[in-house]
């Protein structure tokens, strides 16, 4: 819906992106999703993060849909990314976005809910693969994105629920932390000299074991 690029990595260059296919437009769930996402642009642009979309349908199709998609979300929203038609299903085949339970019981298989997110050297990051039954939750394609770039250069893992985990610690005095809410783990290759000399607040959480491997950073520290 922007016109001809040459290749996805020339579009996106040295950026993060992500590839986001729906399965068909003119559908309920498909229509709800171009919207949310079309309310998360100006955030993911933000984290220097380029959007693109894509499904089967020729780009006409997406043009006169994006009308409805504009109409029906409950917020004003602008889709300023674009939306790829793939139309022969070259694109949507090489990247493995069609359902093999379905393809071969249909003459024109349509793409599942998948969603790729490409690091600045065109390495992909993380892949997410949904049914045409249940609608992505695009928050968690942001937090992704930002959990992705906060490990990009640094030695650190989010763990489960991140931003909002370990907002409670107990410490080895019989008093508790929130201090640590939303911090992030360092990794076991990370050793305990380099983790003293980079981060020298860090909080290793008491375990059964005594194998100090729950290494909390807080999330700022390593920005």
């Amino acid at each position: 819906t922007h016109g001809n690029f040459p290749s996805f990595h020339e579009w996106k260059k040295d950026k993060w992106a992500i590839l986001f296919s729906h399965p068909a437009d003119f559908t309920p769930v498909c229509t709800t999703e171009i919207g949310r996402l079309a309310l998360k642009y100006d955030e993911l642009s933000a984290m220097d993060c380029l959007v693109a979309t894509l499904s089967v349908d020729p780009v006409k199709s997406h043009q006169e849909w994006l009308q409805d998609v504009v109409a029906h979300c409950e917020n004003e929203i602008q889709v300023k990314f674009p939306i790829i038609g793939d139309a022969d299903r070259s694109i949507s085949t090489a990247y493995g976005m069609i359902d093999p339970g379905t393809s071969d019981s249909q003459d024109l298989p349509l793409t599942i809910r998948a969603v790729f997110i490409v690091n600045p050297e065109n390495k992909l990051m993380l892949a997410l693969n949904y049914p045409a039954c249940v609608g992505r939750n695009m928050d968690e394609i942001v937090r992704c994105v930002q959990a992705l770039q906060l490990s990009y250069e640094k030695s650190i893992a989010t763990p489960a629920n991140w931003p909002n985990n370990h907002a409670d610690i107990p410490l080895a005095d019989g008093s508790h932390t929130q201090d640590f809410k939303g911090s992030v783990f360092l990794l076991p290759t990370v050793s305990e000299e380099e983790a003293k000399e980079n981060y020298p607040g860090y909080h290793t959480c008491d375990v059964p074991s005594n194998i100090p491997y729950l290494r909390l950073v807080k999330a700022e520290e390593v920005k």
